[in-house]
């Protein structure tokens, strides 16, 4: 296996936050990275809310020096309304590949008080092998909370860090 160019490599780093819905809502079910969770909980987006995939959209443009989703997909446009996430993601995978990048690695930080991601992390990391190319081994899921403290640890909302190393096809 070649080594990429290292001058060729970028980095890039995306965030994410959403807030909880008042109330679940059955027709916007909890999507993170690609997996419905079996919770009754709803996140207020514009899109399906899946921060996870949207924090890594945004890393994989920032990485191309793309801009960012919102520019992509503004919330404004009425016709964008309840958009799957992986559209996005794919979208901001095309624009990378236009110059000549993929991604090489991931590593998301889920910052939640709830749900609980650990039982679902393995399905996530192969939902995003799947959207991304990549094998399990080169995607790492993470979650931590914020011992309760903040929007955060009052279970208002979710928020993810999602940082991608990206390269070219080699």
């Amino acid at each position: 296996m070649s080594l990429p160019d290292l001058n060729k490599l970028r980095i890039g780093h995306g965030y994410d936050v959403h807030r909880f819905a008042d109330r679940f809502d059955p027709a916007k079910p909890l999507i993170l990275a690609g997996v419905k969770l079996p919770v009754e909980m709803s996140l207020m987006a514009h899109s399906d809310g899946d921060l996870i995939l949207h924090a890594l959209a945004d890393a994989v443009l920032g990485a191309a020096a793309e801009g960012d989703i919102g520019r992509l997909f503004p919330d404004s446009d009425a016709s964008l309304a309840g958009i799957s996430s992986a559209i996005i993601l794919q979208t901001a995978l095309e624009k990378a590949a236009e110059k000549g990048l993929k991604p090489i690695n991931l590593d998301l930080t889920v910052v939640a008080q709830a749900p609980k991601i650990s039982p679902h992390a393995e399905a996530m990391r192969e939902s995003l092998a799947a959207l991304t190319g990549l094998t399990a081994a080169g995607i790492n899921l993470k979650a931590t909370t914020t011992e309760g403290m903040g929007w955060l640890g009052r279970q208002e909302g979710m928020a993810c860090h999602a940082v991608v190393l990206m390269g070219p096809d080699v």
